[in-house]
């Protein structure tokens, strides 16, 4: 028994924590983008993924693992797609409707970022004076999946095919140009691929990232003079 209290207790514990810190908030940033795209579409009059089972908070029904373990490793990934009927948008034009919808994710991940961040500053001080260990973790997940939600939606914004930005792009095309882009849509994956393999796109995207998760610090500073202001 003493021995294997040994090996217990001698575990390097840090590789599994810090795995937790990078699972457990891209699941919560992938989730909700995912089902922010299910929703709109569904809003707009397309019910095919509420028929798929995508308007859903469970993790399992949006994971890609390949886009999550990019997203762990690269902080910038992709989940399962969302199915989207062009045909069903009652309530707006075919080519607008997959505009809205494929905006709604990155959407979501900024205001989730955003939400998030004055969140920490909300919860910062009241959880520090405590001292107990369980703040800076909870403060640290906080901030990890503020950054890794701004990320993720700065990555999808990119107009390639098949993330996002390439769907909100084509709809301010001419028909003919858009149905021929939409065609070469496959290929998007491949070239993608691509350029995460050699990191074309990581210092970009990292220093993008960076720059504006910086600016919206403000929102830290808000949140605890709210707190302040309250607790006054």
């Amino acid at each position: 028994m003493s021995g294997f209290r040994g090996f217990w207790n001698g575990l390097d514990w840090s590789v599994l924590t810090d795995m937790l810190f990078s699972v457990l908030p891209a699941l919560l940033c992938v989730t909700l983008h995912e089902l922010s795209h299910g929703l709109a579409a569904y809003c707009l009059g397309d019910d095919t993924a509420k028929r798929d089972g995508r308007l859903s908070l469970n993790p399992l029904r949006h994971i890609d693992w390949m886009g999550l373990a990019m997203m762990v490793v690269f902080h910038f990934g992709w989940a399962k797609p969302v199915r989207v009927d062009m045909r069903r948008f009652t309530k707006v034009s075919p080519k607008t409707g997959m505009a809205l919808t494929a905006a709604a994710g990155p959407l979501c991940n900024l205001l989730l970022s955003a939400l998030l961040l004055f969140v920490y500053g909300l919860l910062y001080r009241p959880l520090a004076r405590t001292g107990a260990s369980f703040a800076s973790v909870a403060l640290r997940m906080v901030a990890t999946t503020s950054y890794l939600s701004l990320a993720m939606g700065l990555f999808n914004l990119i107009p390639i095919s098949p993330l996002d930005g390439s769907k909100v792009l084509f709809a301010f095309l001419p028909p003919a140009q858009y149905e021929k882009l939409m065609r070469y849509e496959r290929y998007g994956m491949i070239l993608l691929l691509v350029a995460v393999a050699t990191g074309i796109l990581r210092t970009p995207l990292s220093s993008a990232a960076d720059w504006l998760f910086d600016r919206m610090n403000v929102l830290v500073r808000l949140g605890a003079a709210v707190w302040s202001g309250v607790a006054g």
